[in-house]
C-alpha cells in the first residue's frame, strides 16, 4: 500500500511477518497481529519503502511503531489504510475467496509454449476443462491468442472462432466460473455473451480502445495485469527503476482508469505478470515480496506455472516436465495470500495446498 503520493516522497507499505491465521476469541492478543484480506494469513509487521526520487530506502516497524510514527499531513489515515489490508475480499462472481482458489489454464491455440497446441481443437478443450475441473479448478482460463514471448497477433475472427464455442461447451457442464483471457473488446462482449463470468486481460484493458467501455457495461469481474512491452518484444530489455514498487504504480493506476469507467473496485483483480517484460531477477524479486500488492485492496491472482524462469531456475527445459517448480511457486505465492493461483497442473497444485493447508492449520480441507 502506498500512504503518502508527492512529487519528492512516496511511501509504501508491505505486510510481512505473515503466519497462518490465528483463530478463537484470544487469536489477538496470542498473536499481536492483524488478518490479511479477511484470508488464511495474519502479519505482524509491515516493511516500509520510501521513494524519494531514484532513492528507495526501507525498513521493517512493528505494528504499533508504525501507528504511533507521524506521517504528516498528506498521509492516509493508518487505521483507513489498515481497514484497506484487513477487508475481506468480496466474492468473486459468486466465489469466495476466504482460501485459495485454482485457476485451470485451458490453451486453445496451436502455439502454446505449455503444451504446444495439444488443446487447439474445440472438443479436445472441452475435454480438458472437464478434467481440470474434476482435479480441482474453481476457475477455467480460456484462451484463444497465445501471449507467450515472441507470439504474433491473431486476428479478431479467429480468436472468436477458437475460444466461443469452448465457453459455450463448458458452460453447462462444470460447475466453475469460466473465465476469457483476451486482449479485444469484441471478443470479451461474445464471450460473455456465450457464458464467461470472468475477462481476464494481459494488457489490464490498454490493448484495445474499446476494451474499458466494454469491460464497464458487460459488469463480470476484470483480471488487470501488469505488462511492460508488446508480446513480441517485452523480453528485448525490461528495467525497472524498482520492479515491486513500478508494478504497484502501473496497477494502481488502472484500478483508478476502471473506477473512473465505472467498474467498481469488488470486481478487480490484480495479477502482477510474471514473465511478461520481466528478467528472472525481476520475477524472483516480484514473487518474494507478492505481499505488497493486498495493498492496492483487491484481490490477487499470481501466474507462474510452467514459465520460463521455472526452467531456468529448475534446469528443466521442456515446459510440460516444469511440474513440480510450478508447484512450490504457486504455494510461495499462497503463503503470501494471493488469492488466486493460476496453473497448467491442478491436481498437483491442488495436491500440494491440501497438505500445506493440513499442515500449516492444523486443519483438513478435502
Amino acid at each position: 500500500m502506498r500512504l503518502e503520493r508527492g512529487l519528492l516522497r512516496e511511501i509504501y507499505v508491505r505486510p510481512v511477518g505473515l503466519y497462518p491465521a490465528a483463530r478463537g476469541d484470544a487469536a489477538e492478543e496470542v498473536w499481536g497481529g492483524l488478518r490479511l484480506a479477511g484470508g488464511w494469513l495474519d502479519f505482524t509487521a509491515v516493511e516500509v519503502a520510501e521513494r524519494n526520487g531514484a532513492r528507495i530506502e526501507r525498513r521493517i516497524a512493528g505494528l504499533g511503531d508504525f501507528f504511533e510514527r507521524d506521517w504528516g499531513r498528506r498521509a492516509l489515515n493508518a487505521a483507513d489504510m489498515f481497514e484497506l489490508l484487513q477487508a475481506p475480499r468480496p466474492r468473486l462472481a459468486g466465489v469466495a475467496l476466504d482460501r485459495p482458489r485454482i485457476m485451470g489454464v485451458i490453451n486453445v491455440t496451436p502455439d502454446s509454449f505449455s503444451d504446444g497446441g495439444k488443446f487447439g481443437a474445440t472438443e479436445a478443450a472441452i475435454a480438458h476443462g472437464i478434467k481440470l475441473v474434476e482435479d480441482g479448478a474453481d476457475i477455467l482460463d480460456i484462451g484463444g491468442e497465445s501471449t507467450r514471448p515472441g507470439a504474433a497477433p491473431v486476428g479478431r475472427e479467429e480468436e472468436l472462432r477458437r475460444v466461443i464455442p469452448v465457453i459455450e461447451g463448458l458452460s453447462d457442464r462444470v460447475d466453475a466460473l469460466l473465465s476469457v483471457d483476451t486482449r479485444k473488446a469484441d471478443v470479451m462482449r461474445r464471450a460473455v455473451e456465450a457464458g464467461a463470468d470472468i475477462i481476464n486481460d494481459v494488457s489490464a484493458l490498454t490493448f484495445d480502445r474499446s476494451s474499458l467501455e466494454t469491460a464497464g457495461e458487460l459488469g463480470v469481474p476484470i483480471v488487470l495485469m501488469h505488462a511492460q512491452g508488446d508480446p513480441r518484444t517485452m523480453q528485448d530489455a525490461p528495467s525497472y527503476d524498482d520492479v515491486v514498487l513500478d508494478v504497484f504504480d502501473y496497477l494502481e493506476a488502472r484500478i483508478d482508469a476502471c473506477q473512473r469507467a465505472g467498474i467498481t473496485k469488488d470486481k478487480i483483480v490484480i495479477d502482477p505478470g510474471i514473465g511478461f517484460g520481466k528478467t528472472i531477477d525481476h520475477n524472483l524479486t516480484l514473487t518474494s515480496a507478492l505481499s505488497q500488492f493486498h495493498g492496492l485492496g483487491v484481490a490477487l491472482l499470481y501466474g507462474a506455472s510452467r514459465k520460463r524462469f521455472i526452467g531456468t531456475l529448475s534446469g528443466v527445459e521442456e515446459a510440460g516436465a516444469r511440474v513440480h517448480g510450478s508447484v512450490a511457486a504457486a504455494l510461495q505465492a499462497v503463503s503470501q495470500g494471493a488469492q488466486i493461483v493460476r496453473v497448467h497442473d491442478v491436481a498437483a497444485t491442488r495436491q500440494a495446498l491440501a497438505v500445506w493447508q493440513a499442515v500449516t492449520s492444523g486443519e483438513r480441507s478435502v
